[in-house]
């Protein structure tokens, strides 16, 4: 593996995933980052990736350094050829450059602005990343996707042995308008499997149709809902109407009622989640969240660890 940004840089699913099971099982293992270093760049705050990721790099002998650019970096300019006589302090280029080369792998995590659709799905900040790294670059989340949870959610799947089983990607509701990086990622991920695929969301919320093509897509929720064995839950804002919250007149949050129309099925989530907006108490407490949740931390060490092996 030379990076990791998406589904498309692993050269086998179900072998990465059974790598990871394998890990889940010993952690301890393989010590083959001993002596390398791990950087971390945070553009946008974190809970599961940065603990999962240093914990996963832990396990396998590495040293991690952290940086959160907003709070303990310069201005950065992005720009090329930009006269940077303005509030950008450093060019992208430069940071990157500098900051590879203290380490072994580089993992960068930022998030889309949610104005402009074209510059937030060319993956500007990912993509100098990756150009200008010495190093190989691992997505921590993208402005467009978010492989890391996509792998730790195809274990978590796994882990649970039904075979071709039907999972639903639903829109659920939120008080913000949030990126579309989680549910693209995940439907690339999840299409490279035998699962039965159902999206479901309101009308206008529709995402990017590389990513929906080939699945079944419905705007009835609780059609959807009938005989899944896996619901995983996300709110996303729309492509075409990007980065707007349109009106929804139905109720799109994840109840026990509609729980009860799946067979047995398991309720996902990438977290955080805003309780009784997204899923009932009731949901949440009965779900597999947190063996998603731990799944992050398997996922991340069998991505080092394959990279480790390619580069030395």
């Amino acid at each position: 593996m030379q990076k990791f940004t998406s589904a498309d840089d692993v050269e086998s699913i179900p072998l990465l995933v059974e790598e990871a099971l394998q890990l889940k099982a010993d952690p301890n293992q393989s010590k083959i980052g001993h002596h390398k270093t791990l950087g971390l760049v945070f553009f946008n705050p974190s809970l599961r990736t940065r603990l999962s990721t240093q914990k996963a790099a832990y396990s396998l002998g590495m040293n991690v350094i952290v940086m959160n650019v907003s709070q303990d970096g310069w201005k950065i300019e992005f720009e090329d050829g930009t006269i940077m006589d303005g509030e950008g302090q450093e060019h992208i280029k430069d940071a990157v450059k500098v900051i590879s080369s203290y380490v072994h792998v580089l993992g960068v995590r930022t998030f889309p602005g949610l104005y402009n659709r074209e510059e937030d799905y060319s993956e500007k900040v990912l993509r100098q990343f990756v150009e200008h790294s010495e190093v190989p670059v691992i997505s921590l989340e993208s402005a467009t996707l978010h492989p890391l949870q996509s792998l730790a959610d195809m274990v978590t799947i796994e882990e649970h042995h039904i075979k071709k089983p039907k999972v639903v990607l639903s829109w659920a509701p939120h008080p913000k308008i949030l990126p579309q990086a989680v549910a693209n990622s995940f439907l690339q991920w999840i299409k490279k499997t035998d699962a039965e695929i159902v999206m479901t969301c309101p009308e206008g919320y529709e995402l990017a149709e590389s990513f929906m093509e080939g699945i079944e897509i419905t705007y009835h929720q609780q059609r959807a809902f009938e005989k899944a064995d896996f619901i995983y839950a996300k709110n996303w804002s729309g492509y075409q109407q990007y980065g707007k919250q349109l009106p929804v007149k139905e109720d799109w949050t994840i109840t026990e009622e509609k729980m009860a129309l799946t067979n047995q099925g398991k309720f996902m989530h990438c977290l955080p989640i805003r309780r009784n907006v997204v899923a009932t108490d009731g949901v949440i407490d009965q779900s597999i969240v947190y063996q998603q949740a731990k799944n992050r931390e398997c996922a991340a060490q069998a991505v080092l660890k394959n990279i480790l092996e390619h580069h030395g």
